[in-house]
């Protein structure tokens, strides 16, 4: 029996269906598979819960890459807010649900590996080195920064997605720190950990004390019925940051970024000394953050012209649409690769 191929038409529909997702749709479906692939054939507890959080989020996020993705102009408006509303949704969802999914995921702790390999590499180790300099003021201190990290990125996400009207940066933004964070969350599953406060909590002689910042910080890092996170290498808390500063750094020529580029830098400064203070990170933590924050902006700026240059000739539009933009007065290409400064 023959069997029929398709007919043009069909293959050109498919092939227009697939050619007006974006990078940044495959690297966000992605990582909410391979999340839920790691708890579905996991060894940890609460296997059930955690794969039922994550089939909620890829459905989530699925139904409104593709409303996003289609070709209809009613809504639009209304599209396109849901469209934000599911990528970033799915990646704080799935933050959030990282309590259930990490200790689901594995049993395992490798907390004694990353600080014999801190110790042999170099020598010591900042959370127990520091514990001299820890006092209510410092942890204090330490403990406002650390807990700016979440202010830090909706500072930068919610104005950006709601009201930037540069496609280019825009996309920039979203796709270098996208990386970070599916490639940080994914890492969780092969490096679990728990970090210095837990493995190295006998060699500490200082307890940290504060009255305002310090609860804050361990209300936020705290976890259901005291089950393990296990999200520490590598710090995202370094690398979200770090990329905030290198972004911002490379579009230092434009406004705002010519003005609040040293400000996101002496944030991110101190947000990376805090994690080791607080006893939060191992120092190779620090260092794989930093390395993810590099590796996710070099390929930001590579990838986002040349994705665009393909989706200009496909016909099928920018990967962002501004939302308080007119259609008649969208910019036809979202990237002007001369118009932004090298570092």
């Amino acid at each position: 029996m023959l069997v029929e191929p398709l007919s043009t038409g069909a293959t050109t529909a498919t092939r227009s269906v697939f050619s007006r997702f974006a990078v940044q749709d495959g690297l966000v479906g992605a990582y909410l598979l391979m999340l839920l692939g790691g708890v579905a054939f996991g060894s940890g507890p609460r296997r059930g819960e955690a794969v039922g959080w994550l089939l909620a989020d890829v459905a989530v996020f699925g139904a409104c890459m593709l409303a996003a993705r289609s070709e209809t102009t009613k809504w639009r408006f209304a599209v396109d807010v849901l469209y934000r509303v599911g990528l970033f949704g799915a990646l704080i969802g799935s933050f959030l649900q990282l309590q259930y999914i990490l200790p689901a995921a594995s049993d395992r702790v490798l907390d004694a590996h990353i600080y014999r390999l801190d110790m042999a590499l170099f020598g010591f180790e900042p959370a127990e080195a520091w514990q001299r300099f820890v006092t209510p003021r410092t942890t204090e201190w330490f403990a406002f920064f650390y807990y700016s990290y979440f202010f830090l990125l909706s500072v930068y996400l919610v104005p950006m997605a709601l009201f930037e009207r540069r496609t280019s940066v825009l996309s920039e933004l979203s796709a270098g720190l996208l990386f970070v964070v599916c490639v940080g969350h994914c890492v969780y599953l092969a490096v679990p950990g728990r970090g210095p406060y837990a493995y190295l909590a006998d060699h500490f002689h200082h307890d940290l004390r504060g009255d305002t910042w310090w609860p804050l910080v361990q209300q936020a890092v705290a976890s259901v019925d005291g089950a393990a996170r296990k999200d520490i290498f590598p710090s995202l808390h370094t690398a979200c940051p770090t990329f905030l500063t290198l972004f911002t750094f490379r579009n230092r020529a434009r406004s705002p970024y010519r003005y609040v580029w040293p400000i996101t830098a002496f944030f991110t400064s101190q947000i990376i000394v805090a994690t080791m203070f607080l006893r939060w990170h191992y120092l190779l933590d620090v260092i794989a953050g930093l390395a993810l924050a590099f590796t996710g902006f070099l390929l930001s700026i590579a990838v986002v012209p040349a994705e665009s240059r393909v989706r200009m000739a496909l016909g099928v539009g920018p990967v962002w649409r501004p939302l308080f933009r007119p259609a008649s007065e969208e910019v036809k290409s979202p990237v002007d690769p001369n118009a932004w400064p090298g570092l």
